[in-house]
């Protein structure tokens, strides 16, 4: 007979409670820091799900399978509206408050968030920049270096248009997916059929525009959070701040899809 000696599974022991209510340990003994503590980890969870959906996003988009990829999309839209809230709650924190406790971050920054660079390597960024930052033979390196060596999610986007019936470019079906995808006329003529076509081709074409400009709104809402509380002093860490983050608004994932809009 053999007998089963396992702990009972509880709502605690199944969301591993007892690691993640301990996980937050202020440096100082300012009230605010907590708040500061918990908002990050929250957005480091959904970061963790966002690389999580984009994952199973590319396998449903190399299948062509419609429905999927927009229950999929939308799922992800939701993620990062959360995310995009929270800072809603960051932003309660005065500036003085922050800077209570901001000598107790050492060189700790939100600059260094490997699973948003992980994130944006997904979603077409290509710049040793990113992962040079961490130490050679990490696990953080290794991520965003693997990212930035496998197909985006925009690639996996044009394999779903071959999948539908629609001639993408030979050489951006078979490019070097280590580098930047250029703007492509070609493919614009192609997105432009699409949006003709006004089939379910074209609501995926428009799940991926919200997804960009989602993106784009995170940025700005962090942005505009940063420069509330510190202004234009240096972030954390060593990182240009706020000045940083406006200088990345101006940059879409998919341009493809946005330089089309003017020709529709």
């Amino acid at each position: 007979m053999i007998v089963d000696h396992s702990p009972v599974l509880t709502y605690s022991s199944y969301l591993a409670l007892d690691e993640i209510l301990t996980a937050q340990r202020p440096h100082s003994d300012e009230h605010e820091e907590m708040l500061f503590i918990v908002v990050h980890q929250v957005h480091e969870l959904w970061f963790k799900q966002l690389l999580h959906e984009f994952a199973g996003l590319q396998r449903q988009l190399a299948l062509g399978d419609s429905a999927h990829v927009l229950h999929s999309l939308r799922r992800s839209l939701g993620i990062l509206k959360s995310v995009i809230t929270q800072i809603d709650v960051l932003e309660t924190m005065t500036p003085s408050q922050f800077t209570s406790f901001r000598g107790n971050l050492g060189t700790a920054s939100g600059f260094q968030s490997a699973q948003f660079r992980e994130i944006e390597a997904v979603l077409g960024r290509r710049d040793r920049r990113a992962f040079e930052r961490y130490l050679e033979g990490s696990g953080e390196r290794y991520r965003i270096e693997s990212a930035m060596n496998r197909p985006t999610l925009f690639d996996s986007f044009l394999g779903y248009l071959v999948v539908h019936g629609y001639p993408v470019p030979h050489d951006l079906l078979y490019r070097d997916v280590s580098l930047p995808m250029e703007p492509s006329v070609e493919l614009q003529g192609v997105l432009l059929q699409v949006y003709h076509d006004d089939d379910v081709a074209a609501e995926v074409c428009e799940g991926l525009v919200d997804l960009d400009q989602r993106i784009q709104e995170w940025r700005y809402r962090h942005g505009k959070m940063v420069e509330r509380i510190i202004g234009d002093k240096s972030g954390t860490g060593g990182s240009s701040g706020a000045a940083y983050l406006r200088a990345t608004l101006s940059t879409p994932m998919f341009p493809d899809l946005w330089t089309v809009r003017g020709r529709l």
